[in-house]
């Protein structure tokens, strides 16, 4: 729509004006509208409501005002009362008062005169302060014109002291705050090394233990903040070889080996590695499924009063013996064969070795037969098992445990493992169990603690060493499922574990492959000290008596991927093994593989 136009020729007379332009009636205001009676009677109840409210907030007021009245006059009867029972005690002693002096008096006019004794007496009666007069006690009154305190102002005096002595009680309490911070302060401050001297003499005359762990928890702490708050005047140096002493002492410990301990962990994790082996471990036995089963052999030992529970997840074997009214190694179940008494630790090799039904299986150090009997068992009778073992009155043990537990599938021999590969080979599985230094059985053995230094480790180590190479050799890797090695020991140091291992890698064609027990244990180290290992062996594991409530072990698995062995560059080798190592492992792939895979590199 558009406006209209103008059309001048429009002869149409102009009509009135529209609709709303038309006048209407003014609008009368007086009139008074009706109303709702509900809405008046709702406003009128409304009003009422809220006149009885006030008038009985009024009569609470006035209530209160009354007992405040009535409390004010009976504080008021109560110190006129008080000011009554003043006033007759103070009459009573001033009288008391007068009385004495009029004594004392008398005392004094019959004394003789002028004498060094009298002297003597009236200088220490001059000495005596006298009582007051009474104008002296009238100046102390308070004067009857003062007004008198209003209760507000009483109010605010007591709530202004009991801020007072707030304040000056948190000012106490800080003050003996800094005070304790001050001396814990000044006792580190103060504390002194031991010279050398002695130290000396502590070796011939050892102080008592609660002195030596007390300076040895004092000098932890100090390590422990040495790099925020280092000392000027001393050295780590100095501190860590006062520590080492100290817990040489403490603990019953050799200087190298507990050198070695505190390379291997950090000091809190030091100390509960020490305290660790101190305690017995909890005897765990594990039960024989050749003959029954877990539920009933546990049901059969709780109703001869043993008290026990089912070991972690990760075993469907093990139990927990805590308590027992007869000898767990004299009952009927033991002597049928129904279970074996084995650490807890034991279990884990032989999980990782995972041995399958109807394989050939070498256990190269087998006494006293725990992991034969356990790996029996999981072949199911099955299959061929040799049970070696250097020491033939050890093996006196095996053959007791095998014909106990009824497994039938074993062969028990006498030889030295480290030429075994000669007599007897083409195994799908070896488990070398090796022996070692025993630092993860201290509990068990506490002699290792004195016995141990560097010879009996380097000795260990470099039979570990001509051992696994040894297993190596005798492993078949074109057997159809099997083609793998399981090295073990019942030690945490590295020179016995991690160090052997990289050896392995090394020497033979192997590589390192899962254990099977992932989320339970530790890896095993890459880098310790100067040692930089291969980085595959992340997936060995190490099991700790502070950490897992077991005995130390380490456990490693690998795969030999080829029967040949490598050989250095300056070695002369025939043509045929040449052509079968590039075959298995081409130049380019090995590369790929030592990177991807973990496999072995190459030999130098």
């Amino acid at each position: 729509m558009g406006r209209h136009i103008k059309n001048q020729e429009d002869t149409r007379p102009k009509r009135g004006p529209g609709r709303k332009a038309r006048k209407q009636p003014d609008p009368d205001f007086n009139e008074a509208k009706p109303r709702n009676p509900r809405r008046v009677a709702k406003k009128q109840a409304k009003l009422n409501e809220m006149k009885k409210k006030q008038a009985e907030i009024k009569q609470r007021k006035a209530s209160k005002k009354q007992a405040e009245a009535k409390e004010e006059s009976e504080e008021e009867m109560e110190t006129v009362s008080f000011m009554e029972e003043e006033a007759v005690v103070e009459g009573e002693v001033e009288e008391q008062s007068e009385e004495e002096e009029s004594e004392e008096e008398e005392e004094v006019e019959k004394m003789p005169l002028f004498t060094d004794a009298n002297e003597e007496m009236e200088s220490k009666i001059s000495l005596i302060p006298r009582d007051s007069d009474d104008e002296d006690d009238d100046d102390f009154e308070l004067p009857d014109d003062e007004p008198e305190l209003d209760d507000d102002d009483e109010d605010d005096d007591e709530s202004e002291e009991d801020s007072d002595e707030d304040a000056g009680e948190k000012t106490m309490e800080d003050d003996d705050a800094d005070d304790d911070v001050q001396i814990n302060v000044s006792e580190v401050d103060h504390f002194v090394l031991p010279s050398g001297q002695e130290i000396e003499l502590e070796k011939t005359q050892p102080p008592s233990l609660d002195i030596v762990k007390e300076r040895m928890e004092k000098v932890m702490w100090i390590l422990a903040q040495f790099s925020r708050n280092p000392d000027p005047t001393k050295k780590r140096k100095e501190y860590k070889a006062v520590l080492k002493h100290d817990l040489c002492t403490y603990y019953s410990y050799n200087e190298f080996l507990m050198g070695e301990f505190y390379e291997l962990f950090k000091l809190e994790e030091l100390r509960q590695f020490l305290d660790a082996n101190e305690t017995q471990r909890p005897m765990t036995i594990r039960t024989n499924t050749l003959k029954t089963k877990r539920r009933q052999l546990a049901q059969n030992l709780i109703a001869r009063g043993v008290n026990l529970d089912p070991l972690e997840k990760w075993s469907k074997v093990g139990l927990v013996v805590y308590d027992s009214p007869v000898a767990i190694g004299a009952t009927t179940e033991y002597l049928a064969g129904h279970y074996m008494l084995q650490g807890a630790s034991s279990f884990t090799p032989v999980m990782a070795l995972a041995p399958q039904p109807g394989e050939r299986i070498l256990d190269m150090c087998a006494a006293p037969g725990g992991k034969t009997t356990y790996i029996a068992q999981l072949m199911k009778n099955t299959g061929m098992i040799f049970a070696n073992d250097v020491n033939k009155k050890r093996l006196d043990a095996v053959k007791a445990n095998v014909h106990r537990l009824g497994v039938s599938n074993t062969v028990i021999s006498n030889y030295d493992a480290r030429s075994f590969p000669a007599v007897i080979g083409n195994f799908s599985r070896v488990l070398l169990d090796a022996p070692c230094s025993g630092t993860g059985v201290i509990s068990k053995d506490p002699s290792v603690k004195m016995n141990k230094d560097e010879t009996d480790l380097n000795r260990c180590s470099h039979l570990q060493k001509e051992l696994i190479l040894a297993a190596i050799d005798s492993c078949d890797a074109k057997s159809k499922n099997g083609g793998y090695i399981v090295y073990c020991t019942c030690s945490i140091m590295v020179e016995e574990n991690e160090d052997v291992v990289d050896y392995a890698l090394k020497k033979r064609n192997v590589k390192l492959v899962p254990t099977g027990l992932e989320g339970f244990g530790v890896d095993g180290f890459t880098k310790y000290r100067h040692h930089r290992f291969h980085p595959s062996l992340k997936l060995t594991k190490r099991y700790y008596p502070h950490i897992h409530n077991m005995d130390g072990f380490y456990v490693a698995k690998f795969k030999k991927f080829s029967n040949t062995i490598p050989v250095s560059k300056n070695s002369k080798v025939e043509e045929a093994d040449v052509e079968e190592f590039t075959t298995t492992a081409p130049k380019k792939r090995r590369r790929c593989e030592h990177l991807d895979t973990n496999a072995q590199a190459l030999p130098t």
